[in-house]
């Protein structure tokens, strides 16, 4: 295991991330210790959550995987771990959160009220990296700002960062922090893989230029990179088979962003690369993220322990030019395949 440093903060964090929004849904409480104690043992001190999780979240089920987390937590020495968790979006946003009765802001009231439950759920006095977990579009930035670096002065939290940001959004924060005097977010954590390049657009120069760590999720694009949906066979039992099967529309359209005709297709040509240089397709996708300097850690996901072995090798290599030109072909065939 590798370990950097997030932005130019004090976590210094293992090169993969334990995800965890699968832990109280898809994974029991057994499973879910199973996969940490798994990470943990290979050197992971980074974990991420939210209050929303698991996913998909609902009004009876949220808050949840903090809850298994903070059970697992307990036997641990707290300052050897790495959490970060997020506070739900605005419901003028992404989606409406199924918490506070669907009125969430990313204001004073609820980002208070959102970390004293993630404290209690986790057994914890601190976070260490606190996200907002998807922008609002309503509240000032510098409202959200000046709430957030309250946590941190009051000791509540370390560092803050951001998710699902644009790079107008970034940057504007962190402007807004610089002017005011606030704490900076030192990361930004967006769907970042081989099928989603769209980082690289914009947001990625902005991380470069001011120092921004990017924490990638979906690495493996839900699974698709790991080469296990085959076109014209039954997915039954894997997430997005799951999605095209859930009555929700939202969730429905994930699926079809993630395993679409194209992308199914593209992550097929990327599992011949892997295969051709002696890879696991995970660990190929996982590494991919990983080969790029503003990226100091991935986040990976696990339903099952055995589904680690693949991913955390990929802490420890470095892909060669020639793996990496093949895979920017596939790419240019295939340009934005998740839209």
């Amino acid at each position: 295991m590798k370990y950097n440093y997030i932005g130019k903060s004090g976590l210094r964090v293992s090169n993969i991330c334990m995800g965890t929004m699968t832990f109280g849904k898809k994974c029991d409480k057994k499973t879910s210790f199973e996969i940490l104690d798994k990470a943990y043992a290979n050197g992971v001190n980074f974990f991420d959550m939210a209050e929303v999780y698991p996913v998909p979240p609902t009004a009876e089920t949220y808050g949840i995987t903090e809850e298994i987390f903070g059970e697992w937590l307990s036997d641990k020495p707290r300052d050897s771990i790495i959490i970060a968790t997020k506070v739900a979006g605005a419901a003028n946003g992404w989606f409406v959160p199924p918490v506070r009765h669907e009125l969430t802001a990313i204001d004073a009231f609820h980002i208070n009220t959102a970390i004293e439950g993630s404290l209690r759920r986790l057994k914890t006095d601190y976070i260490d990296l606190y996200q907002v977990h998807w922008p609002d579009t309503v509240v000032p930035i510098a409202e959200s700002l000046e709430a957030l670096d309250q946590l941190v002065r009051s000791g509540k939290v370390r560092y803050i960062g951001t998710s699902n940001e644009n790079a107008y959004g970034l940057t504007k924060a962190l402007m807004t922090s610089r002017h005011r005097n606030f704490k900076r977010f030192e990361s930004i954590q967006n769907n970042f893989s081989m099928l989603n390049r769209r980082f690289l657009d914009e947001i990625a120069i902005v991380c470069q230029k001011e120092q921004v760590g990017l924490l990638p999720y979906s690495p493996l694009a839900g699974g698709v990179l790991s080469g296990k949906y085959i076109p014209g066979e039954n997915w039954e039992g894997f997430r997005f088979g799951d999605y095209l099967a859930n009555p929700d529309t939202r969730i429905k359209a994930q699926a079809g962003r993630f395993a679409n005709e194209r992308s199914v297709t593209a992550a097929q040509k990327y599992a011949a690369i892997a295969q051709k240089y002696g890879l696991a397709p995970a660990t190929m996708a996982a590494a991919w993220t990983l080969s790029f300097d503003f990226v100091p850690s991935t986040i990976i996901g696990a339903t099952r322990p055995k589904q680690l072995d693949d991913t955390l090798k990929a802490a420890e290599i470095t892909l060669p030019t020639e793996l990496l030109e093949e895979c920017d072909s596939v790419n240019q065939a295939i340009l934005y395949p998740m839209g």
